[in-house]
């Protein structure tokens, strides 16, 4: 009897209504994981005040890693700029704040909420101010189209959601790390890239300025970058130059706008580039590529032929910090390793509409 009881069970468990029965379970479990994911993906939706603290922070740990310019003409010069441009666009009512970090690497970097960093190295390299805005407005297109934002959602940082201990504030902090690695590193993907480009064209235009200017410039980048091996800098990631270009040429070929602005531009910024082989860079393991307090070692090290990945959390860079004349011996590109200032606080300058009303009537 107890044999028969054991057989009926057996048949049981490989019948056809138990299979279905697993199936369910199965499907049960892979629902209540989409219900999940889709709570995570929520919990990385940003209100505008969370989305400005997430830029605040992120902002911080640049302004930490390359130091601000502490000249107050040359802030209010670019802001007045980019304010210009930022008008022009879909997100005017943002808090705009415009840095210009202090390193000889050319490079730009936006942040959520509305803040845009500039070299003083890229401002050498730029001819005129139609450069400049069509540079500030690629950097704009990222805040305006989230483009920061919904990288986080579609990444692994996804796992910052739901499952992170301490609440919103912890999220956001933990994600201030991630974006801070994401924009460091240029890791934009393709299409966003050839987003930005596409709303910088349509910014400058808006604005009276020559929108063709976003390829002379990434033309002049390419020739200066043609001796590096390495990923380097602004638009490190982005698609080949010269299919940039070509796109950037014909999106502009329609355009009425024509204005440079040369001279205001020459007469506000007296910086001038300097050769890529000549730029000082933080080596591997010295302050402002370590981590949270991190000094420069007591011992003084070779640089590794390896790249170090830049840490989430960094350290202004300090006198002690090793630095060398080439960032071709980390395997990365002068412009990404570059040494910055030791200032990290910001030049706080405000431009009035007045001031701004007549910065418009000289685009001409």
């Amino acid at each position: 009897m107890k044999q028969s009881i054991v057989t009926v069970m057996l048949l049981v468990l490989a019948s056809p209504a138990h299979a279905q029965l697993g199936g369910l379970g199965g499907a049960l479990k892979k629902a209540q994981q989409a219900v999940e994911t889709k709570k995570k993906i929520d919990d990385l939706t940003f209100s505008d005040e969370e989305e400005r603290k997430l830029g605040e922070d992120v902002s911080v740990k640049i302004r930490q890693r390359f130091g601000v310019v502490q000249d107050a003409d040359v802030h209010r010069y670019v802001a007045l700029t980019g304010t210009v441009m930022a008008q022009q666009s879909e997100r005017p009512g943002l808090p705009w704040t415009f840095i210009v970090l202090d390193t000889d690497g050319v490079n730009a970097f936006a942040s959520p909420g509305g803040f845009v960093h500039i070299t003083r190295g890229a401002l050498g390299l730029i001819a005129n101010e139609a450069e400049l805005a069509a540079v500030l407005g690629h950097e704009i297109a990222h805040v305006t189209r989230k483009h920061t934002i919904n990288a986080i959602r579609k990444n692994n940082a996804i796992k910052l959601g739901s499952d992170q201990a301490g609440g919103r504030a912890a999220l956001i902090a933990a994600a201030a790390n991630v974006v801070y690695d994401n924009i460091v590193e240029n890791a934009y993907d393709r299409g966003d890239e050839l987003d930005a480009d596409k709303v910088s064209i349509e910014l400058t235009q808006k604005a009276g300025y020559k929108p063709s200017t976003l390829g002379d410039f990434l033309n002049r980048l390419d020739e200066r970058n043609d001796s590096q091996k390495e990923r380097n800098g602004l638009f490190a990631s982005h698609p080949e130059t010269k299919e940039r270009v070509t796109k950037i040429g014909q999106l502009a070929a329609s355009a009425k706008a024509a204005a440079l602005v040369a001279a205001r531009y020459k007469t506000n910024i007296k910086y001038r580039p300097t050769d890529i082989s000549s730029i000082a860079v933080v080596t591997e393991g010295s302050a402002g590529l370590t981590g949270s307090g991190g000094k420069a070692p007591e011992k003084k090290e070779e640089p590794k032929k390896g790249p170090g990945p830049l840490t989430k959390t960094v350290a202004p860079e300090k006198p002690t910090a090793q630095v060398s004349a080439s960032g071709g011996a980390r395997g990365l590109g002068a412009d990404r390793a570059a040494k910055g200032g030791s200032n990290p606080n910001l030049v706080k300058v405000s431009v009035s509409a007045s001031e701004i009303n007549a910065f418009k009537k000289g685009i001409v």
